[in-house]
Order: structure tokens, then sequence, then C-alpha cells
């Protein structure tokens, strides 16, 4: 959510942003908030005058009270008492200008950073970089289930039957190739300074509003019936949530966490689920990483928190390209991000294993996310970024694709032997 004095002060700028991530069915909200917002500030007014007034009738009630002058103070406490009658009115009508405010302000979307590029939708994204050479081999791949099949290490259709499409069984070594993942992702970040933490799987509406918006939210969550509670669909969620409504000392800042947790999504959408893979799925599990930090440092973040996804990749011998999302595809929220792909060399071609975003104050103006400098009363709001580390089982895809050899076996990277019992290499 932005800053509603921007809108007073710059609604062109606003309404341009819209344009630029061709979302122009949102332009009228911007003049929709600035005439609600008129009227909300006249209603202020008009309510804190009438309050004015009440107080001095009151201070003159009792001056009257002492001196004995009970009629006088009679006919005054009428005057009061039509007051309250008006200010019910009217602080009725200020919640309601508040709540319809605050409801069309979180349907506008974040202002971009200036370098974000111009686009329609992810087929314009633009490629930032690449790191390590993609490698074709000479011989076939196999489909990534099949390979985890050669290990007897994954079973769909049991999932099928009990869970339906989009669920899994891990098996064996690769449901201990996924754990080991997870566990080495976990000591890279520790080792990077990051606070390890496991959340709640679970939040409350006013978190999930808070972190997202509307659109992701009715395509991603799962909510629990009967009771104010939602699946997370990535631990970005609650770990953000943790902040809400505190005011942060800035002298602790930045909060930099890693969190793990199971993830759930509907995956609402043209993509739809997979028959046989498990690219796309309801459940999975993530290691993530989280900043909150002061806004004149969340660029510096931004930029060292893909690089150790890369980072990371790399040291499982996985060639990974950066690729800068166009404004057509940012979501809402975010000011600016970049997807990290791994090469496939099955389809030949690069796939998302993680994003990395910015949201500057978008989130913590939502959730009431402050800071104070020590000596200070004034308060300002924090900046908020994410950070996908791994999320299996789509990181096994590219592992087990970029690790395979011709005789089926899959080699393990000597950084990730100490997780698998010593194992140089999954052999059927």
């Amino acid at each position: 959510m932005i800053d509603i004095k921007l809108i007073r002060e710059n609604p062109e700028l606003v309404k341009e942003n819209i344009r630029k991530k061709f979302q122009n069915h949102k332009l009228e909200l911007v003049d929709k908030v600035i005439e609600l917002d008129k009227k909300s500030r006249e209603t202020t007014l008009q309510g804190d005058n009438l309050r004015a007034k009440r107080n001095s009738l009151s201070d003159q009630i009792g001056g009257l009270m002492r001196n004995g002058q009970k009629e006088e103070a009679e006919k005054i406490k009428i005057e009061v008492k039509q007051i309250n009658e008006e200010l019910i009115e009217i602080e009725k009508k200020e919640e309601e200008y508040k709540t319809e405010i605050t409801q069309i302000m979180m349907k506008i979307p974040n202002i971009m950073h200036e370098s974000v590029p111009i686009g329609k939708d992810d087929s314009e994204n633009v490629e930032v970089q690449k790191y390590g050479d993609p490698v074709v081999p000479e011989y076939e791949i196999p489909y990534h289930t099949e390979i985890m099949e050669s290990f007897d290490g994954i079973d769909l259709d049991s999932a099928r039957d009990v869970s339906g499409n989009g669920f899994y069984y891990l098996t064996g070594n690769i449901a201990r190739l996924h754990s080991a993942l997870l566990s080495y992702a976990r000591d890279f970040m520790i080792n990077k300074g990051f606070t390890y933490c496991i959340p709640p799987y679970m939040i409350r509406s006013d978190v999930v509003t808070g972190v997202m918006s509307f659109e992701e939210m009715d395509a991603m969550m799962y909510k629990i019936e009967g009771e104010d509670l939602y699946l997370i669909g990535t631990s970005e969620h609650s770990m953000i949530g943790k902040f809400k409504g505190k005011i942060l000392d800035s002298e602790k800042l930045p909060y930099t966490m890693t969190s793990y947790s199971p993830c759930f999504r509907k995956e609402k959408g043209s993509h739809g689920i997979e028959e046989r893979g498990v690219y796309r799925i309801h459940q999975f599990e993530k290691q993530e990483m989280i900043v909150v930090c002061e806004p004149e440092d969340s660029y510096k973040w931004y930029d060292k928190m893909w690089s150790y996804t890369v980072e990371l990749f790399r040291s499982l011998d996985i060639p990974v390209r950066t690729l800068e999302c166009c404004s057509g595809d940012l979501a809402d929220l975010k000011s600016k991000s970049v997807d990290v792909e791994a090469w496939s060399p099955r389809q030949q071609k690069y796939f998302e294993v993680g994003s990395c975003s910015n949201l500057t104050d978008a989130q913590s103006r939502r959730l009431g996310i402050k800071i104070r400098k020590k000596g200070e009363k004034q308060t300002y709001y924090a900046h908020t970024l994410n950070n996908t580390v791994i999320a299996p089982p789509r990181m096994l895809i590219a592992f087990l694709e970029n690790n395979y050899n011709k005789d089926g076996s899959v080699n393990i990277p000597e950084v990730l032997r100490p997780y698998m019992g010593g194992l140089e290499k999954l052999e059927k």
C-alpha cells in the first residue's frame, strides 16, 4: 500500500505507474481515493470542530454549576447532548470513509523501481546474467519423475488416491536427498549470518491481506473452514507477520532471517497441475530468506539476497540465470523482483526455481511495521524483502537433471555429502 500523501500530491505519477503495469482498469481508483479522501478530511474537520465545541461547553457547565447557575448549565447540557448525537453520525461516516479508502488503496499497486523493464507479461522479462555453463549431454535425460521412480523414490499414484493431483510420496534416497537439500540450504544461510526460524504454518486474515494482494490471495491461499486462519503459501507470510504492529529499534536492524516451512497453494490458473510431474504442486517445502531493514538499505539487501541463491545453486553444480521481472509480471506489492532460473538439460532451457523481491514499504504500511531511532519520537515505515533459498521438489528437478549420469546414477556434490551420510553417488 502506498502513501496516500503521494496520491494527493502527485496523482499522475501513481496513474503512470498503473499504466506501466498495464492495469488501466485501476486508473479510476486514484480519482476515487482523492474524492473520498477529500470528503473524509472534511468530515474529520467537522468532527474535530464539534469535539472542540463540546469540550468548551463542558468546561462552561462546570463553572456554572460551581457558581450555582444550574438553570443555565442545564441549557448547555442540552446543547452538548445534541452535539454528541451529531458526533455519532459523523464518527460513523469517518469510519466508513476510512474503511473504503483503505480497501481501494490496497488495490493500487506499489510504485515500481525506475529500473524495472516495461512489458505486458512474463514473456517480456529480461535476462540479466548467466552463471555456469549450461550443458546438454550426449545421452538422454529422462523426465524427472522417471529418474525418481528408478530409485523407488516417488509414488504419485498412491498420493493421487489419498489426496488427488498435485501431491506426492517421496521415499528412500530421493526423500533423503530432498531433506538434505533443505538442511544444506538452512546451514548455508546461517553461515551468511541469517537467523534460522520455524514459523506458524497458519495465519489470520489480517496478516494475509497485509502481505499480499487480493488477486494473489484468491489464487493461492487455502482457508480453514469455520476459522479465521489460512494455510501459508510461503513462510514469508508468517515471518513478515511476526512484526505486525511493532515499532522496531533502529539499532537492532536489519532483521535477517531464514525460515523453513511446508507451503500450501491452490495453484489456480491456466498453468494447472501436472499429472505426472512435481514442478507445480499443492504442497511443498521451502527454505526462505526475509529481511526487514532501513529504507535506504533495502536495495543493497536485494542484491545480496538473490546473489546468495545463485551462489547456493552453483555450489551444487547447477547453472542458473537471473531474469528481471517486467512491469506486467510484477505483483502489486513489489517494487522490483528478479527470478532465479535453473538450467534444465532435458528441456534445454531454464526454468524458475526462486524469486527475490523488494516490497519497499508496501507490506509495512499494511501491517503497521515502523522504525524509531534512539532518542526520537518520530517513526517511519520499514522496508521488507523476501527471497527463495530453495524450494524442493522443484529444486530436485534441477539437481537430478544436472547431476544425472549415462548409467542412471546421480552424482552428489561434495558440499551435500555430509547431509547424505557420505554418499558420493545415488545408484539404482
